[in-house]
């Protein structure tokens, strides 16, 4: 099995995964709706849906892009796997502070994560690293597509 079906191997098992996650995370929100007396869920909770939702057809998108990488099958599956593990990673945090109900905003001075804080430089520094991997691996990808038909 080539590296190229590797890397779409891993956008499907991360599609799977994150449409998973998006239902049982729904599933969850559901109930913090229909047992809440404001009939809310909590907001990390709503955005962990979402974004798990979102990022399972991302995963898919990116997929269909693979077989115009300009890459290595080796640079491929690395331009695929960097944008999935921040998709992961996201969809990780989001859902821990909807476990911990610990803040309704992540970005937000103090940086809370349970009981305690993260210094600015984390927060920040980890946004930094998402944009590279999420923005550069689908870059990469795009434009070995937009070689193909030029």
């Amino acid at each position: 099995m080539s590296t190229a079906v590797n890397a779409e191997t891993l956008c499907l098992l991360a599609a799977g995964s994150f449409f998973m996650t998006g239902l049982l995370t729904g599933w969850w929100k559901y109930r913090c709706i229909a047992t809440s007396a404001e009939a809310a869920a909590p907001v990390y909770v709503d955005i962990a849906h979402r974004a798990a939702l979102m990022y399972a057809f991302s995963a898919m998108l990116i997929r269909e892009f693979v077989p115009y990488s300009p890459l290595s099958a080796a640079g491929t599956s690395l331009a695929v796997a960097a944008p999935l593990l921040f998709f992961a990673l996201a969809i990780a945090t989001y859902v821990l502070h909807g476990i911990l109900r610990d803040t309704d905003n992540q970005m937000r001075n103090p940086h809370r994560l349970g009981n305690g804080t993260l210094p600015g430089f984390a927060i920040h520094g980890f946004m930094w690293l998402l944009a590279l991997a999420e923005i550069g691996g689908f870059a990469v990808l795009l434009w070995g597509f937009l070689r193909s038909i030029a």
